[in-house]
């Protein structure tokens, strides 16, 4: 197991905005993973994986179409009965969080993955949206390679260092204002 301490999620260079008309913008992030689209899509979709890296739990295995219950890590209220609306093994996984869309996609790639994920996330809310799923991203690579690091969300990511210094550099790329922590 690595110690926490140790994790580095690197500079913020995996988000961008994409459409920035209206409340919600679409926060588009590209991690390139040294595995097989398979073994990054169990990380997606196996509500156990899903517990080590994702601010999300599920209530199933999100690899098929249907209802699903989201819980949000560390937030009050009541859990997100919500749906899978597409699952295309393994390339596109799509579901609706919050009544928002979330997509990733995962392309095969001669080095291993390239995942994208496109989340609709209110403009006030964006680079912290960035640095949050910054942080998933690389904790998810972390477990696919064997060495997790533990789930970094909700209080704990406030309290991460890397993640204050993301969302940071995040806020400036974007040009949003960046509340003190």
């Amino acid at each position: 197991m690595s110690r926490r301490e140790d994790f580095n999620p690197g500079p913020a260079n995996l988000a961008r905005v994409h459409g920035r008309e209206g409340v919600h913008w679409t926060l588009v992030l590209v991690k390139d993973l040294r595995h097989a689209p398979e073994k990054v899509w169990e990380a997606l979709t196996d509500p156990a994986q899903l517990r080590e890296w994702s601010p999300l739990d599920a209530s199933r295995n999100m690899g098929e179409v249907g209802p699903v219950t989201l819980t949000t890590v560390g937030m009050p209220g009541a859990p997100d009965e919500t749906e899978v609306v597409r699952a295309e093994r393994p390339r596109v996984l799509e579901y609706l969080w919050g009544g928002r869309t979330t997509r990733w996609e995962l392309e095969a790639t001669a080095e291993g993955t390239r995942l994208t994920l496109w989340a609709s996330i209110d403009r006030r809310f964006i680079a912290m949206g960035a640095a949050g799923w910054h942080v998933c991203v690389c904790v998810m690579e972390q477990l696919i390679d064997g060495d997790p690091v533990g789930r970094i969300v909700s209080e704990d990511a406030l309290k991460f260092g890397d993640w204050q210094r993301l969302h940071a550099e995040y806020s400036q790329q974007f040009g949003v204002e960046s509340p003190s922590w």
